[in-house]
């Protein structure tokens, strides 16, 4: 399970640094790097919220909109069979392959606690493998 930190609709990804003793954070969803870190979770949070608060000034005097513009297409790559089965299955029901992919990630979105359990799963049976 990954460990995320969430402050004003931001997201950033955390890891610990064993070598050099610190936390260390990622601000996700955006185009700019932020990185910050801490030498406790109190720090680490502290530290994200000062990195987060400081991108969203510095975005203002500058003119800057400070969030990704996402375009709302993307890549996905998936075995051939996979894509033979969600071709037919939109052919089948008359839908685009993409209305088909839009509908999958929606209804995954939706049931987001039964997804989180199965890739759960699927990550335990890849370290024991």
């Amino acid at each position: 399970m990954n460990d995320i930190l969430q402050y004003k609709e931001y997201y950033a990804s955390i890891q610990l640094s064993a070598d050099d003793e610190i936390f260390t954070g990622k601000v996700l969803g955006i185009n700019d790097l932020i990185n910050f870190e801490g030498s406790s979770v109190s720090e680490l949070k502290k530290a994200f919220k000062e990195a987060v608060d400081d991108y969203l000034q510095t975005c203002s005097s500058i003119g800057k909109t400070p969030d990704k513009t996402f375009k709302g297409s993307f890549n996905v790559r998936v075995s051939p069979k996979l894509h033979q089965e969600a071709s037919t299955f939109a052919a089948i029901h008359n839908i685009t392959l993409n209305e088909f992919v839009k509908t999958a990630l929606s209804y995954a979105l939706k049931q987001k606690e039964d997804v989180s359990q199965i890739l759960e799963e699927n990550n335990k049976k890849l370290e024991t493998a």
